[in-house]
């Protein structure tokens, strides 16, 4: 297809993104945060034996291709999902698929694809874009964190789609096979809510949901008793996890926030109304956290570093979170 037929929007996440892009296509149009909420992507996990450039992986989203498959499972959308043990074969069928006019969810890395800025690069194998055409050795793409369509060579974008290591794309592909014309709103969304809710409030295991929250700012407190060059690598570590990786603890609210106001006003519902305002307020109250965090690790900072109110703070949030996913619960 020509890129001219399709409309590029920028979103504030890769995958939510994408498959707004997509659904909008296809004749279903949902926003970004609809796509979010819808697939039940909220959530929270602190997993200390999950290591990150040597530190624990903290997760304020689902994990990654759980956006696609909530979606799926939410809507009734069907997407075919592509893998491919040889690159050229992934290439192959990639141009075979665009000469049909089709438009193609792909699994990248961004380290490796040429329109990033070299500052912003990373080995990160989960990135998710469209690609929505190809001419000579170019091809278009609609990157959901780019403001324009951007362009990759067929040998970088051969190389970003099947890089090695975790989360290795295997030159993954998608693309729908069935939209469904319609869908049923008031029932969807409140499945969704509740299951949200539900994961945040009542998870078994204490590294994730609310339990999360407690369990990461008993962690902070320990560190009072740990070598202070670790400690503020660990609490640095928090922001980096927070505010940079995708979009971050408080930007995953603010989607959440969205996903409820624009929820409120499709089935009438006052209490979601209400609860979007707190959950906007609870974003910001992880921004106040990360701000906390960056004030006491600062070189200025002759001070020494008070572990409880860092910790005190995170435990607020998540007293807050619990009062919101229980009105959600009441909501319906």
């Amino acid at each position: 297809m020509s890129s001219n037929e399709f409309s590029h929007k920028h979103y504030a996440h890769c995958e939510s993104g994408v498959m707004s892009s997509i659904l909008t296509h296809h004749g279903l149009p949902l926003s970004e945060p609809m796509v979010f909420g819808l697939s039940s992507a909220l959530t929270f996990a602190y997993l200390p034996f999950v290591k990150l450039s040597g530190m624990p992986l903290i997760a304020y989203r689902s994990m990654p291709k759980s956006i696609i498959k909530g979606v799926q499972r939410a809507l009734g959308v069907k997407m075919k999902v592509e893998t491919f043990s040889k690159p050229e074969q992934g290439t192959k069928r990639l141009d075979s698929l665009l000469a049909d006019g089709k438009i193609v969810g792909a699994q990248t890395s961004v380290f490796w694809l040429p329109y990033f800025p070299e500052e912003m690069r990373f080995h990160f194998n989960a990135h998710n874009l469209v690609v929505v055409g190809k001419e000579d050795n170019t091809y278009t793409i609609s990157d959901p964190v780019f403001e324009h369509l951007v362009s990759s060579d067929e040998t970088a974008l051969q190389k970003a789609r099947f890089v090695k290591g975790v989360m290795a794309p295997k030159g993954a592909l998608y693309y729908p096979t069935y939209v469904p014309s319609s869908v049923d709103y008031p029932e969807i969304i409140r499945k969704s809510i509740k299951k949200t809710a539900k994961s945040m409030l009542k998870t078994p295991v204490p590294i994730a949901g609310l339990k999360g929250m407690y369990f990461l700012a008993k962690h902070i407190r320990a560190l009072e008793n740990k070598d202070e060059h670790y400690a503020k690598l660990f609490l640095g570590h928090i922001i980096r996890m927070q505010e940079e990786i995708g979009t971050g603890g408080a930007g995953f609210r603010y989607i959440y926030a969205s996903f409820l106001q624009e929820s409120a006003a499709l089935i009438h519902n006052q209490a979601l109304e209400k609860a979007s305002k707190d959950m906007t307020a609870i974003g910001d109250e992880w921004r106040e956290f990360a701000l906390l965090i960056a004030k006491a690790i600062r070189p200025r900072n002759k001070q020494p570093i008070d572990y409880s109110v860092i910790a005190s703070k995170l435990e607020s949030i998540a007293g807050q979170e619990q009062k919101l996913y229980q009105s959600l619960l009441r909501a319906f």
